[in-house]
């Protein structure tokens, strides 16, 4: 499709709203030629406190237009949002027009879907509010509506509960058995790199104890642990034990509600590894089958089979942890409708609390491009997540928080589902962005949250084990960033 943009240069914008509804469409910029098929002219004015898009579109011999006027106001920072969402809606309505295509989740392009619904309680909004705001402003289909609100019901009750100096804190182990076909996590196969295991640890415990230091002199409250990776059961008994203890030492947990590790990798879990946890006060492990297909498991470079899932399965319900989690992808190489519906059907059966249905995102690096792996088409991963849904309800659980990614199949969704009590706190404050992360390791995203104004900054670790073990200056220079952060809120009055 060639692009023209008049008055404005929003690249950004216009590529994110398109890759909604045209996901394989190459866009180019330029003018558009007679003989082109598929064109669209996207022009910004502005008049004072008003601004103007208007998209005027081709495609294959039809043709669109229509014209978005909304007020601006507030900050500059505001204003510019406001413009962005202007240009965003003016593509999305022309381009639905000429194309006939109506997504799940209409004209939204962010990752969050449940802010949005928030918006509608603000003001003493209800749910309805909320509801009608997503399907008559964003045009999103009832059922995925019905989702977002839902989800933002569970993360306005985890903000009440919530104080400026809460945080979350998290612990990444970059370590796999074997990377699977659909991950682009920076994660080292430890086939590969065993020996880095250890020097890995011993810089990690220094980080540790320098943030849990940092943290009790700040005066924060730390209220969700997670654990993830890569795999973090890719440790040893021995190493986990050590790591959990040593973070049980540094940090102040008497608030902590929940502690979770992944045991994504069933490949990975020994009943010692999960005594060991238990022993240090893990309240919940997710363990991640992401099918029970051995055929699908084959085809995204897992060693193991259902067989084995069903082993671990056994192993953690016996060490007696208080919340057990497992998570599905729908989408994967080699799946079908079909395949899906009976991983969900025993998963349901294991006794698990929470259950999280992803969609395949087609990550740059994975294998499945890379490969060239065959993968189910949109229609059939909306036929499974349509069979998710009620099947889940039916079976006592809700969904608790969901967000979306870019290059999903079909544009769908990600879904945390529980049962009432089960729902994961970290979750809900990652994905509704509700108070600060301090995220150790490598590949770490520290997230710096001002609940007074709603204003979001990042610091980043070093992605690779290599680079975060030879120079921890990064990590240094990222802690003090944090402490700045919450020395200026305190002298704000917080």
């Amino acid at each position: 499709m060639k692009l023209k943009l008049v008055g404005h240069d929003e690249k950004y914008v216009v590529e994110q709203t398109l890759l909604t509804l045209l996901p394989e469409e190459k866009l180019t910029y330029g003018d558009p030629a007679p003989d082109d098929d598929r064109w669209a002219v996207i022009t910004l004015k502005e008049n004072g406190d008003q601004c103007m898009a208007t998209t005027q579109m081709g495609w294959d011999g039809a043709s669109s237009s229509h014209t978005q006027e909304d007020p601006l106001s507030g900050t500059d920072y505001e204003k510019e949002g406001q413009r962005r969402r202007c240009i965003s809606m003016c593509i999305f309505c022309a381009a639905r027009k000429a194309t006939g295509i109506a997504p799940a989740w209409g004209s939204l392009t962010g990752v969050r879907p449940g802010k949005v619904a928030s918006e509608g309680f603000a003001d003493g909004g209800s749910a309805e509010d909320a509801r009608k705001l997503l399907e008559d402003t964003y045009f999103v289909t009832p059922d995925r509506a019905k989702l977002a609100v839902e989800a933002a019901l569970y993360g306005l009750r985890a903000k009440q509960g919530l104080a400026p100096r809460d945080i979350a804190v998290y612990i990444g182990i970059p370590f796999c058995p074997t990377r699977c076909a659909y991950c682009s996590f920076v994660s080292s196969s430890v086939e590969k790199s065993f020996d880095m295991v250890e020097p890995y640890l011993n810089a990690l415990l220094d980080e540790v104890r320098a943030a849990g230091a940092l943290t009790q002199r700040l005066g924060l409250r730390v209220r969700a642990f997670y654990m993830g990776g890569g795999t973090p059961t890719t440790l040893d008994a021995d190493q986990l034990a050590r790591l959990l203890g040593i973070f049980e030492e540094s940090f102040d947990l008497s608030a902590c509600a929940e502690r979770t590790v992944e045991a994504g990798r069933p490949d990975t879990v020994t009943q010692e590894k999960l005594a060991a946890m238990r022993r240090h006060g893990i309240t919940r492990v997710s363990v991640n089958p992401q099918t029970m297909d051995d055929h699908v498991l084959a085809a995204i470079g897992r060693r193991h089979s259902s067989q084995d899932i069903r082993r671990c399965m056994d192993e953690v319900l016996s060490a007696g942890f208080e919340h057990v989690n497992m998570d599905l992808i729908a989408g994967l190489p080699e799946d079908t409708a079909e395949g899906f519906r009976k991983s969900l059907d025993e998963c349901m059966t294991f006794g698990a609390d929470n259950l999280t249905v992803h969609t395949l995102s087609l990550k740059k690096g994975s294998a499945i491009l890379t490969r060239g792996l065959k993968i189910p088409s949109a229609e059939t991963v909306g036929e499974m997540l349509d069979y998710a849904s009620p099947t889940l309800r039916s079976g006592g659980y809700a969904p608790y928080y969901l967000y979306r990614q870019k290059y999903m199949s079909g544009s769908f969704e990600n879904v945390g589902w529980c049962r009432p009590g089960a729902e994961n706190l970290y979750n809900i404050y990652i994905m509704e962005e509700l108070c600060s992360i301090l995220s150790m390791g490598a590949g770490g995203s520290t997230k710096l949250v001002d609940q007074a104004t709603n204003r979001i900054s990042r610091v980043f670790n070093f992605k690779y084990p290599h680079e975060y073990i030879h120079r921890p200056e990064k990590w240094q220079s990222n802690q003090a960033a944090f402490a700045e952060f919450y020395e200026h809120l305190k002298g704000a009055g917080d």
